[in-house]
């Protein structure tokens, strides 16, 4: 599923089944609704769904951003598709 932003994302989350969604991939820095706050309104509807955030700033500049708790998964930009799949088989798989 794809969405152009976090509204559009919880609007296409709506038309499926918490059964349906695995894996939120959302960029950390986004327009109107960033990152954490979509991660967040999508884990109160589909409580086992995993986040893998993604991102093009520095590491020390997340933390602004809320997001360098030991929890979260990060994948910085530029990435390679291969880089991508590994990383996402790792976030399923814990």
């Amino acid at each position: 599923m794809e969405a152009s932003d976090g509204s559009d994302a919880l609007n296409v989350a709506k038309e499926h089944a918490p059964e349906d969604i695995d894996l939120l991939l959302t960029d950390v820095v986004m327009p109107r609704m960033d990152g954490r706050q979509l991660a967040g309104r999508l884990a109160a509807q589909y409580p086992a769904i995993k986040v893998l955030y993604c991102s093009g700033y520095a590491y020390d500049s997340l933390g602004q951003h809320g997001v360098l708790e030991t929890d979260v998964q990060i994948l910085h930009k530029p990435f390679t598709p291969p880089v991508l799949a590994r990383k996402v088989r790792e976030v399923l798989d814990r």
